[in-house]
């Protein structure tokens, strides 16, 4: 661990949400390991257990907590640039396993080293020293928690939760549940909804119903599926961040950009489409909501993804920087402008933000969203959801790449715009592998810049928030180098970078502050 168990207990004793997800406690008297936020009494010193992940505490024979729900703790957020070499192989190794652990499939050992270079026998040792597990351990360990997250938070049948967590029959999922949790999946599901009605959990929601005016309760104690007089039942989880969250500019930054009929703002809540091939072969819908109280997003989705939970918890996460480390950010910060806990946006369709990128090259954010409306309604499938304000899932890119130029220029598109639109369609194909979790962002870049029609700036910023890229800094940004010289009285983009050399390895933050220092009315 970085800081010792004695610094760890001090952290469990004050509750501080800073620590949240980077390690865990295992108390030996109970069995059961918790979040360092964690609200029931602390433990002894005494009967403390420290460890980095779930994996590394469930190895040790400890039961997740029912009451903080380690399984729904903000993953640790390191930043990519100060892992070596090791560290970074090992948590590339890591994330290719959480990829597939909903997926069914056992990965060979021997071809994930290849894919990454390096020998299994290399992949074992480094993944052992980083986790502290095996590699097949960390696997079971993930997929376990995925599915005490959806017997918790879903009304999924157990048989369709053992699916969708990666085991490929009910037996040996019961066999594995019992085995860790020393509980059967229905005897955890039956304990989490009587702990949630006697903590006198309400979680109703009220659901706007497509075209029918009324609306339906979402109950997180009954079925957490708000069942709609449409037929559309929703899968419903918990999400946990660290706070500080700036709520506010994350939802007015996607409000600016958000594509009518496919994603829509109101309130604390974001809803969209996602088209099939994004997160899962299937079409759907998502909605989320945030909580500023229990620091937690309620997520709810298409029963048509569940089969994909694993990848659609994964992706929220992403696009919704949900693993980030606020404090951190901030403080490297501190000379700009802005409220604390700023989050990068990601994205749910990296082919949707190209194309949303490309449009909005040299015309404004309004201009660009009712130019890609435009290309929605012409392009766009019709989907069904619960709302009125988003059904249409954005074009895919084999649908775009068999498209003339015209077709698309006559939306009022400039052609140059629509030719660079069909090559990134094309090239999509060698384009998507690039970008995995953790990607390096130099070959998506290189990759983007040779397309006609992409320069640098359109690159970088869908490195930036395609891939989550914390230290993106787009060359040439009129809006960037208009606030940096208000702030700081330069004069160039040379000058720029200088200062933006202080804000490393954080400068998408950077970027995000310095946008919206432009918005904000000066007092």
């Amino acid at each position: 661990m970085p800081f010792d168990a004695d610094a760890a207990y001090l952290a469990i004793t004050s509750r501080d949400a800073r620590f949240d997800g980077r390690f865990f406690v295992g108390v030996t008297s109970t069995g059961i390991y918790c979040r360092p936020i964690c609200r029931v009494r602390t433990p002894m010193r005494k009967n403390c257990r420290f460890f980095d992940t779930h994996a590394q505490a469930e190895a040790a024979s400890f039961r997740p907590c029912m009451k903080c729900r380690p399984e729904i703790a903000p993953g640790a957020g390191l930043p990519w640039t100060v892992m070596d070499a090791s560290r970074t192989l090992a948590r590339q190794a890591a994330d290719e396993l959480d990829a597939q652990a909903a997926s069914g499939n056992t990965p060979s050992l021997a071809e994930l080293a290849a894919k990454l270079g390096v020998s299994d026998r290399h992949l074992r040792r480094i993944f052992l020293t980083e986790h502290g597990v095996t590699p097949l351990q960390y696997l079971q360990t993930r997929r376990l928690l995925l599915a005490k997250q959806l017997l918790t938070d879903s009304s999924l049948p157990v048989s369709q939760v053992a699916l969708a967590s990666g085991f490929k029959s009910l037996r040996r999922f019961n066999a594995a549940f019992a085995e860790s949790y020393r509980m059967s999946p229905s005897r955890l599901r039956g304990k989490a909804a009587v702990d949630e009605e006697g903590a006198g959990v309400a979680g109703k929601v009220p659901v706007r119903v497509a075209g029918k005016g009324a609306t339906a309760t979402n109950s997180s104690t009954t079925a957490n599926a708000a069942s709609t007089s449409t037929g559309i039942d929703a899968v419903c989880v918990t999400l946990a961040y660290r706070a500080p969250y700036d709520v506010a500019a994350l939802l007015r930054f996607i409000t600016l950009r958000a594509i009518p009929g496919v994603e829509a703002v109101e309130g604390h809540t974001i809803r969209r489409t996602l088209r099939a091939g994004t997160v899962s072969e299937h079409a759907g819908w998502i909605e989320t909501r945030f909580d500023d109280r229990t620091a937690t997003v309620r997520l709810r989705f298409a029963p048509e993804l569940a089969a994909a939970s694993g990848r659609v918890l994964a992706a929220v996460r992403r696009w919704l920087d949900l693993d980030a480390s606020p404090q951190t950010i901030d403080a490297a910060l501190a000379n700009l402008p802005g409220a604390p806990g700023l989050r990068l946006p990601g994205s749910l369709d990296a082919f949707e933000l190209a194309v949303r990128a490309v449009l909005g090259q040299q015309v404004t954010v309004a201009a660009a969203r009712t130019l890609a409306r435009r290309l929605v309604e012409r392009f766009g499938e019709p989907l069904a959801t619960p709302w009125d304000d988003a059904q249409r899932a954005f074009p895919s890119p084999a649908l775009i790449a068999d498209l003339a130029v015209d077709q698309i220029a006559e939306l009022g598109i400039i052609r140059t715009r629509a030719g660079a639109i069909i090559a990134i369609a094309k090239a999509w194909p060698r384009i998507a592998p690039l970008l995995g979790v953790r990607s390096r962002a130099e070959p998506l870049i290189e990759a983007l810049v040779e397309l006609p029609g992409i320069g640098p700036w359109t690159a970088h910023y869908i490195a930036m928030r395609a891939l989550g890229w914390p230290d993106a800094f787009p060359p040439n940004d009129v809006a960037v180098l208009k606030a940096i010289k208000q702030l700081f009285d330069t004069t160039s983009q040379r000058e720029a970078d200088v200062h933006a050399r202080n804000w490393q390895p954080w400068r998408s933050y950077a970027v995000l502050r310095l946008w919206n220092s432009l918005e904000t009315p000066k007092t």
